[in-house]
């Protein structure tokens, strides 16, 4: 709730006024002075992409160079506009390039650039394959959109397994018990041990 909103909701008439006529009167007013702050409001939210109306947003998309592609749902394209400028400054660093992945919500990615055997200029991304089969078009659009021109990306998929791993205490016990073997003439004796 916004601050006017809650002034509104705050206002209280006095105990003998609380009844009939003049509480309608108040009620009526709060509903009218939401409605005209709602009013005067609209242009303002106009500004913010993940608010405004769809075709005052795909105006904001061509003033950021971002096209909607098929299928795209509204809510990641509203995402993708809103977060265009930042995803084109931090596009040109690994942790930037993972925080685009973050933003618009495809969730893990790892990167991982000059690896061995392979040529210098391939850059591999290690998803899952849950990720590619729901977000395909849009892992193609980022890395159209923001990946480093003169390199190639190779997606490469990650599959998660649980690993359970049991630990327990064992406490050993390590006991010497001597016996001494003797003869009546002889003094020689023999230590056995025994463990546990």
């Amino acid at each position: 709730m916004t601050k006017f909103a809650t002034q509104l909701a705050g206002l209280k008439l006095p105990s003998w006024m609380d009844r009939g006529d003049p509480a309608k009167l108040l009620r009526a007013c709060v509903k009218f002075w939401s409605q005209v702050y709602d009013w005067i409001t609209w242009p303002l939210k106009q500004f913010d992409p993940l608010t405004c109306a769809e075709p005052l947003l795909n105006l904001i998309a061509y003033e950021r160079d971002i096209t909607r592609f098929d299928g795209e749902p509204l809510s990641l394209y509203r995402r993708r506009v809103s977060f265009a400028f930042i995803n084109a400054q931090q596009a040109g660093e690994i942790a930037g390039f993972i925080a685009i992945f973050e933003r618009l919500g495809i969730g893990y990615v790892e990167l991982l650039e000059r690896q061995p055997e392979m040529d210098w200029d391939v850059i591999v991304v290690r998803v899952t394959d849950s990720q590619i089969a729901s977000n395909s078009n849009l892992l193609l659009e980022i890395i159209r959109k923001y990946g480093r021109t003169c390199r190639r990306y190779r997606f490469e998929v990650i599959t998660s397994l649980p690993l359970n791993i049991n630990i327990g205490w064992y406490q050993g016990e390590y006991i010497c018990y001597p016996a001494t073997l003797g003869d009546i003439g002889t003094e020689s004796s023999v230590t056995f041990s025994a463990s546990l």
